[in-house]
């Protein structure tokens, strides 16, 4: 193989691929990034789980493919001065050449590198922005513990025109939708998506239109020349609608960034795992927290209050995932009690709120 590429093209798509190579790979040729050079020069890694590919423009001297150690290449990749690259591959080694630089590095065998799985049919397309807000909204309440699988996914419920997307860590439930387009009106899917690779398909995908491909136990996501895919979770998942319909008896709007900001300089003298304490009365919230050995503060913040006065207590940052999450500029708080959980949603006006945020509240002692 020999190819010329763009310095910046060929860091950028080896970063983008990088990100998905495991810290312990259980075969060394996990460890390796797969570059295959025809028409253009792709790029690939795979870990059983999920998969990337980004395909890039180069110049191709000579075709071939070969299998070189990922994350040793990204780091060479970004160091490189702001000159064309140079890959040509003798006997065991691929020599990198940038200016000066020049990199003689071991591969491996491109034989053993497993095949990546075949990308499944497209079901719909959504914008990457608001791809990418409604898995940021969304992926906060999922589980970190790999012990309960179910709680680490986002589940996501496809139907025409209309999707929904929602994940929980027993705590608390974040739940989104939002309208895309479906290759057909009539398409039905159901999935548990990992939500560190959601996350990470987000983020890297949110300047293009991304394709959805939904198949016999694999999701994947496409744009702008890069795609992945990744095994789905077991699709158990709690009826998490139900949980977020309720009669609230009390609710208060206040304006999301004061509100926010007021927690977060409250919550510096909260002990860890201790409450932030709301007040709601008519026309302010009282913020509150600490009074142990570190001290205390308060804050004041308006709002306008329909119902009883209340108070009632959370978790700093369980309260603070729900409020970064609210795109309007006013926050409606739902609440019946202060031992029962509160909904946190958008007020977006007359339409039906997009997201919604249910989260449990701490007894006060």
């Amino acid at each position: 193989m020999k190819i010329r590429v763009n310095r910046d093209v060929l860091a950028d798509a080896v970063a983008w691929a990088a990100r998905v190579l495991p810290s312990r790979p259980v075969v060394p040729v996990l460890s390796g990034l797969l570059l295959e050079a025809g028409e253009e020069l792709s790029l690939s890694a795979f870990d059983y789980d999920v998969s990337a590919r980004a395909t890039i423009d180069a110049d191709v001297a000579e075709t071939g493919s070969v299998l070189i150690p990922g994350k040793l290449l990204a780091e060479i990749s970004r160091s490189l001065p702001a000159e064309d690259v140079e890959i040509v591959t003798e006997g065991q080694e691929a020599v990198l050449t940038c200016g000066s630089a020049e990199f003689g590095l071991i591969t491996m065998p491109v034989e053993d590198f497993p095949t990546l799985p075949t990308m499944p049919p497209s079901v719909g397309a959504i914008g990457g922005g608001v791809f990418a807000s409604a898995v940021a909204q969304v992926a906060p309440a999922a589980s970190r513990d790999d012990t309960l699988p179910m709680l680490t996914g986002i589940r996501v419920d496809i139907e025409g025109e209309s999707v929904a997307m929602a994940a929980t860590d027993r705590y608390r439930i974040a739940a989104r939708d939002f309208a895309w387009r479906p290759i057909t009106p009539d398409v039905a899917v159901s999935a548990m998506v990992p939500a560190r690779v959601l996350v990470e398909v987000a983020k890297s995908l949110r300047g293009g239109e991304v394709s959805v491909a939904m198949g016999d136990g694999v999701a994947g996501f496409e744009s702008v020349g890069r795609s992945t895919t990744v095994r789905l979770l077991d699709e158990q998942f709690i009826d998490y609608r139900a949980r977020l319909a309720s009669d609230w008896s009390i609710r208060a709007d206040v304006a999301v960034a004061p509100f926010v900001n007021a927690i977060k300089r409250v919550a510096l003298v909260a002990e860890r795992n201790t409450a932030v304490r709301l007040s709601f009365s008519q026309g302010q919230v009282l913020i509150q927290a600490g009074g142990g050995d570190i001290g205390r503060g308060t804050e004041v913040v308006p709002c306008e209050l329909r119902g009883d006065d209340i108070q009632i207590a959370f978790q700093s940052h369980f309260l603070l995932d729900g409020l970064t999450g609210i795109e309007s500029e006013l926050a409606r708080i739902n609440m019946e009690s202060p031992t029962r959980p509160a909904l946190i949603q958008d007020v977006p006006g007359d339409a039906e709120p997009a997201f919604r945020y249910l989260v449990m509240s701490l007894r006060q002692g």
